[in-house]
């Protein structure tokens, strides 16, 4: 969540070795040490019944069927709450440094985003026939009262693009987008955006874990790592039932912890057209249960009191209720925002709690609750149905105060 306040912070320093055997050593890599082909395995949990590891690398046949006609899944019994750890403890490993956009660990986690999604049978919606959408960057280097500073601008927003040395472009950066098409030919043109991004902060500045032992691979469990793989399953489950009434558009966008870098290059160039996008949902950290809305499995809704959404899906029987925290202004701090400015009533859900491991090497999956996870994804696929079968919602009275200035 929000974009990077201290950018200067998070430049890459050497990280600890992680150790032979250790939990995460072993996520993502090879004999020889360095990072292979992210595969999928089952939690070290004992309550997961033995079972085949899958590889995430593999691509199943894209027929667009559904339900018992789809894709067989070996981890088909496993329970939610299984299923979300094994794609956390890969998204989150060590072996994926942090996910900073423009690094090799982000790269490596767009690649295992979009093998999941092929692996659940849904349309890709990136570049020709993939699921990665290229978000073309540069990096530019600013001299600062602390001395350089590197950032990332897209070509979208660079005037003077042509003028950028080549070696300084990049083409490596990329969205993951797939999309399951509308089954109502009265409305299968308006589109539903989920979405969360992939990205977090990389590799920084050391910090003493509680064993004493220096860390510096800032992991983004919570941030945002348990929402990305919260929209894996809300994909997961809306392909494998009934085809939505609407569009709904999977976005797993790079770049946010940078200015909401992907989600702005995917408004430039959407899959729907942004007029026919009807509302955006974002999830982001809800890896842990937040006391201020009753903890375990109550989730609540940036920008609530804005647009008729909440209470389309509180009437509909949602655990879903209004941002406590007015005064942090989390409406306006992740990717929805980028569809609110367009017109879009657009929110985030989410149970950040404002614990003290944001934007920490701390923020691991040893703290993640899966079964409070587990329970706001069954949440959010009920949800997400209701916006694609149901009314579209609307802005009320005063609903977009900030956004003219935004």
């Amino acid at each position: 969540m929000d974009v990077n306040p201290a950018g200067d912070q998070y430049v890459h320093y050497a990280h600890r070795p992680l150790a032979a055997g250790s939990r995460h050593h072993n996520r993502l890599m090879n004999s020889s040490g360095c990072p292979s082909t992210p595969r999928l395995r089952p939690p070290s949990s004992s309550r997961l019944a033995p079972c085949g590891i899958l590889a995430a690398a593999a691509i199943v046949a894209l027929s667009g069927c559904r339900g018992e006609d789809g894709p067989s899944l070996s981890d088909a019994d496993w329970t939610r709450a299984e299923r979300l750890e094994a794609l956390l403890s890969t998204l989150a490993a060590d072996s994926m440094e942090g996910r900073r956009t423009g690094t090799p660990g982000a790269h490596r986690a767009a690649d295992f985003l979009a093998s999941e999604l092929a692996r659940y049978g849904i349309e890709p919606a990136g570049n020709d026939g993939s699921y990665l959408q290229t978000v073309p960057m540069a990096r530019i280097t600013d001299e600062t009262s602390n001395g350089p500073r590197e950032r990332l601008v897209m070509e979208i927003d660079f005037d003077d693009w042509d003028e950028l040395p080549p070696e300084s472009i990049l083409m490596t950066e990329s969205n993951v987008i797939g999309v399951i098409r509308g089954s109502d030919p009265d409305v299968a043109n308006e589109a539903i955006v989920i979405g969360a991004h992939f990205d977090h902060v990389g590799i920084g500045t050391a910090v003493a874990d509680a064993a004493g032992v220096p860390d510096s691979i800032y992991n983004g469990a919570d941030d945002d790592g348990s929402g990305t793989v919260a929209i894996l399953e809300i994909a997961r489950d809306l392909i494998q039932g009934d085809a939505p009434r609407r569009t709904v558009v999977i976005l797993l966008s790079t770049g946010e912890e940078m200015g909401l870098l992907g989600t702005r290059y995917y408004i430039s160039r959407p899959v729907i057209p942004i007029h026919q996008t009807v509302a955006n949902l974002q999830i982001e950290m809800i890896g842990r249960p937040d006391d201020a809305v009753g903890g375990f499995g109550k989730a609540w809704l940036t920008g609530y009191e804005r647009t008729t959404m909440g209470d389309q899906l509180s009437a509909a029987g949602s655990p879903i209720v209004p941002d406590p925290r007015l005064e942090q202004n989390f409406f306006f701090r992740s990717d929805n925002i980028a569809f609110a400015v367009l017109g879009i009533p657009a929110h985030t859900l989410s149970s950040f709690g404002l614990h003290a491991d944001y934007h920490q090497p701390s923020d691991e999956i040893e703290l993640i609750d899966f079964d409070h996870m587990a329970a706001l994804v069954d949440a959010a696929v009920e949800a997400v149905r209701f916006l694609a079968n149901g009314p579209t919602p609307d802005w009320k009275e005063g609903g977009r105060e900030g956004l003219e200035t935004f």
